[in-house]
């Protein structure tokens, strides 16, 4: 304690080492730099002192290498202080040090859920042995892995990991914003028996600094932005890589230094920012969520948003990173291009207010990395069979849904396919699943969201910048077109495509690449619901200038003065034409479009906030009629119903796996995503029950 110049433990830390100590499993909860890793930690490596472990005694797993890195020195020294070691192990770790670790394994081994499967899958890891005294696994961040595929992959890696140790495996999951930990310990517990609590002490509130700012393009965001960065640390945060271009480009030569910080920028670029801005005192970071996680960038003065996040999860993790040091309040500032995310950012606000943050829905059919699981099996075994495979994974909460009988519809369609091939009763992997994730000695496989293909944009001196996606290359003219890239432009010299390669060189304007798919965002009913509240209200807000005031004004006179005369539904009729005002969020609206165009020939689009109904007969009686049959669980149960969905669905890939499913669980895989339909039967009855 003295070495870490520490007086006390925290709260949390001293919650965490009474329930760790007592050997239970638990989800440990505390705000951004609230001492999380330590109340972890501390009573884990006690224990460790007491009996060395033979072998791996501990896992600490982190969704991003970025993270593990930045934690790594920090392990370092606490493993250090007790006489044990740690090791991390990722891509970008020496063969050589690996090999060393194997020859003598270190007490604590820090790794992502893709490399722990890339252990498990190689010959040269003894998994029996390196695994057999193993204790307890710590999960960081766990709430940006729980109800993800990634999650799913992860439980599954811990449950075959836990057959190579008779130990019953201590779980810890650690995580600042999540709003039903209870259920995510339930998921994180697996097959383990002890007993789980979840570590959530009082918070104390703190005054905080927040700002919605409406401006009207991104040159005057820009501007506005430079002026409060000036003489500062910030970090500028941005929902899409083109957004992020964009506003670094447009923040360059302003007296900032500028970085960009998002996947498709190289490694070394992002390193090179994280070094330069922690030795740097007036400096700027525009990034996507890739520094949402709790990387430590220094002490960070500012953080800036450009439009609003999709959660309020996203914004309380971005925030946290400012108000670490005394006498600092955490901060942040929204710039938004027009009146909607203005809208969404004042009622992220609201509801971090009121204490709320979104609960993570964890699954129980999981069908791609059902898929995923599967090939990993045959390739860590060579051949396994059926029954084998689904004794591994029956017991991942992820996967309690679905049947043996599902089950065995899975395997026979992936052998028909050349995903799986059978010989003698065992199952390896066909020469499907190999031509399309073999490359690279199964990189492809061991990473379970998808990889689009990407061209690297190198300078004449080799350095890489970046990468692009190949649909925004293919429309790219040799010595013509110019793009940006880490917040600058570039004019293409040459494109390789056998090598995936594009030359460039400094250009003096560029465009932006288009990346992402045409998946849309569905933002959540409570914040939703929150964004009706704030347009039917009248009281000013403190934290919004005189331009967005004046905007919320009139979008409150008008839209809000229309939600302000119903308590059930705000519809608006034109000839041939309704808008139902629902604010009831993306899935919802989709379930509703979908209900309301069975049966009638009308066209209707929905988004997050209303359904827009065309047609020859919308009118207040046939809608009404048609949400009166709606709001019955024997509607949407009708067979013919279920089959009318199912061949209007998008044709959305959510996952590269979704190719080797059989055509009904792959849309189910959508209908999931996109639909809910217990929530629009609740919303309908509450709704019809107040006209």
């Amino acid at each position: 304690m003295a070495r870490l110049g520490w007086t006390s433990l925290r709260p949390v830390q001293e919650l965490a080492s009474h329930a760790l100590l007592d050997g239970k499993n638990a989800v440990i909860l505390a705000p951004t730099a609230g001492g999380k890793t330590e109340a972890s930690m501390f009573p884990m490596l006690s224990m460790l002192m007491e009996r060395e472990p033979a072998g791996v005694g501990l896992i600490y797993i982190a969704p991003i290498k970025a993270l593990l890195n930045n934690q790594a020195e920090r392990l370092g020294l606490y493993t250090e202080m007790v006489g044990l070691r740690r090791f991390l192990w990722h891509g970008d770790v020496k063969a050589s040090d690996k090999r060393k670790f194997i020859k003598e394994p270190a007490a604590v081994l820090m790794t992502t859920p893709e490399s722990l499967e890339g252990m498990l899958l190689s010959s040269r890891v003894p998994h029996s042995k390196l695994f057999a005294d193993l204790r307890a696994v710590v999960i960081d961040e766990v709430h940006a892995l729980a109800g993800s595929d990634r999650g799913t992959h992860l439980l599954s890696v811990l449950e075959r990991i836990a057959r190579h140790t008779p130990n019953d495996i201590q779980r810890v999951g650690l995580s600042a914003t999540v709003g039903n930990p209870d259920e995510i310990l339930a998921w994180l517990q697996g097959t383990s028996q002890r007993a789980g609590c979840v570590v959530d002490p009082p918070k104390q509130p703190s005054p905080k600094d927040l700002r919605v700012y409406l401006r009207d393009t991104t040159m005057a965001i820009a501007q506005e932005a430079s002026r409060k960065a000036a003489g500062n640390k910030s970090l500028f945060f941005c929902e899409s890589r083109s957004l992020a271009e964009d506003i670094a480009e447009r923040l360059r030569n302003r007296g900032t230094d500028v970085f960009v910080h998002h996947s498709s920028v190289s490694l070394e670029e992002r390193d090179a920012a994280e070094e330069r801005f922690n030795r740097g005192t007036n400096a700027s970071i525009v990034c996507t969520s890739t520094l949402e996680l709790g990387i430590d960038v220094g002490d960070l003065d500012l953080v800036f948003q450009a439009n609003a996040p999709s959660t309020v999860s996203s914004f309380l993790q971005r925030m946290g990173r400012t108000g670490r040091r005394d006498g600092q309040r955490a901060n942040t500032t929204f710039f938004c291009e027009d009146l909607e995310p203005a809208l969404q950012a004042i009622a992220i606000i609201e509801l971090a207010r009121q204490g709320w943050v979104e609960s993570i829905r964890v699954t129980n059919r999981a069908w791609p990395v059902m898929v995923h699981q599967l090939l990993a099996l045959t390739l860590q075994f060579g051949a396994i069979s059926p029954e084998r495979c689904w004794e591994q994974l029956a017991v991942v909460p992820d996967f309690s849904d679905i049947t043996p009988d599902e089950f065995k519809t899975l395997i026979a369609h992936m052998l028909r396919q050349g995903y799986l091939f059978e010989a003698g009763g065992l199952l390896s992997m066909g020469d499907q699943a190999e031509r399309v994730f073999g490359r690279k000695n199964f990189m492809e496989l061991y990473a379970v969201f998808s990889s689009p293909v990407l061209y690297k944009v190198k300078t004449k001196a080799g350095y890489v910048i970046g990468s692009l996606e190949q649909a925004f290359v293919d429309k790219l003219v040799e010595q013509m077109s110019s793009f940006l890239l880490g917040g600058r432009a570039w004019t293409v010299q040459h494109i390789n495509h056998s090598d995936r390669a594009i030359l460039v060189e400094p250009a003096p304007r560029g465009k932006k690449p288009t990346w992402g798919g045409f998946i849309p965002q569905l933002l959540g009913y409570e914040l939703c619901q929150q964004i009706a509240t704030v347009l039917k209200g009248n009281e000013p807000l403190p934290y919004i200038d005189e331009p967005t005031q004046a905007a919320l004004g009139a979008a409150r006179d008008d839209l809000g003065a229309q939600l302000r005369k119903t308590s059930g539904q705000c519809i608006q009729y034109e000839p041939d034409r309704a808008l139902w005002w629902t604010f009831a969020g993306g899935q919802i609206n989709h379930t509703l479009k979908y209900g309301l165009q069975y049966g009638h020939d009308w066209k209707i689009v929905a988004d997050n906030f209303r359904l827009k109904i065309e047609g020859d007969s919308v009118g207040p009686a046939t809608l009404g009629l048609a949400l009166r049959e709606m709001r019955t669980q024997a509607f949407w149960g009708a067979p013919s119903l279920q089959r009318f969905i199912l061949s209007e669905l998008p044709e959305y890939r959510l996952s590269k796996f979704q190719q080797a499913l059989p055509d009904q669980f792959a849309l189910e895989m959508v209908r999931n995503y996109l639909l809910d339909i217990p929530a629009a039967v609740v919303f309908l009855q509450e709704r019809l029950s107040l006209s």
